[in-house]
């Protein structure tokens, strides 16, 4: 269930710091965000996949760690990302 090319084009410039940036901490949380969310609305109708939810655990706890990491480094940065994605920690 990977992104579409051109929605994941469009997390990318919403969330880069520069013109050439795809893999910033920011985009990071941005992309994995929006396919926690793609997932979440999976689960609604397919309640036993069992593989996918191992897969949604899997990048909940990347995010988490990716914010942690931001955190740490740039807390202001780490704000805006939180208030932009309405993420709650």
């Amino acid at each position: 269930m990977a992104l579409a090319v051109e929605r994941k084009r469009q997390i990318i410039t919403g969330n880069r710091t520069h013109k050439s940036d795809t893999g910033s901490p920011e985009v990071q949380i941005a992309i994995l965000s929006e396919r926690i969310t793609q997932l979440t609305e999976h689960f609604k109708t397919h309640k036993k996949d069992h593989a996918s939810r191992r897969g949604l655990l899997i990048m909940v706890a990347k995010r988490r760690r990716l914010l942690t990491y931001l955190k740490n480094t740039g807390p202001e940065r780490y704000k805006a990302v939180i208030q932009k994605l309405g993420i709650r920690r």
